[in-house]
């Protein structure tokens, strides 16, 4: 008589993993400190966002020591001193916060939908505040979302350096600019490929 099938459920229930096959699924929470250390990354993104917020603030008042670090944080260098918050740099510096905000939500998914994927469920169902993408989510759902959210980041990015184009050469502009369109069709890869592996066989 063969073994019985690990997976095969009687009464309800899977039968144990055998030693080797248990160990081998467990180490999924080997990625449990990978996923914190995310979430303490995130910490440091919300610091930042609060500190640059607060420096746009006291700009707009009249601090001169606020609008020294607010164009040092993004680079501004123009010929002419810059006495004032301008529009220039209200615009750079709303780009920058943009910037940290989809970073963040970039980092959610990973955390969120890597640990639902990779390492545990976290019985969600019903929950108010659970994310609509969340339901549906898999590896496929989780690569496609993240290609999305990198080419946002990527466009805010080269929106900054084309405000800011004087501060940069040539060189730097249509290398940027040739990454963020390789980001797009790597997505437009992506998206094609998981719509070709999941459509159905023909039926004959």
């Amino acid at each position: 008589m063969s073994n019985p099938d690990p997976f095969a459920v009687i009464s309800g229930r899977t039968q144990p993993l055998r030693p080797l096959p248990n160990l081998i699924f467990a180490s999924r929470w080997l990625q449990l400190p990978l996923y914190l250390g995310l979430i303490v990354a995130q910490a440091v993104y919300v610091v930042h966002f609060l500190v640059e917020l607060a420096h746009l603030v006291q700009a707009a008042f009249g601090s001169k020591g606020a609008l020294e670090a607010l164009i040092t944080s993004i680079g501004y260098k123009t010929t002419a001193p810059i006495t004032t918050l301008n529009e220039t740099v209200i615009m750079l510096v709303v780009l920058a916060l943009i910037d940290v905000v989809m970073i963040s939500n970039l980092l959610i998914m990973v955390i969120v939908g890597g640990y639902e994927t990779f390492v545990s469920r976290m019985d969600l169902e019903g929950h108010r505040d659970q994310p609509e993408w969340l339901s549906h989510v898999n590896a496929s759902v989780l690569k496609v979302k993240l290609a999305t959210a990198i080419i946002g980041i990527s466009s805010i990015h080269l929106l900054k350096t084309f405000i800011n184009a004087d501060n940069y050469t040539d060189r730097v502009l249509i290398a940027q600019t040739a990454i963020h369109i390789a980001f797009l069709l790597s997505a437009m890869a992506i998206a094609v490929t998981d719509r070709l592996m999941a459509r159905p066989p023909d039926a004959h």
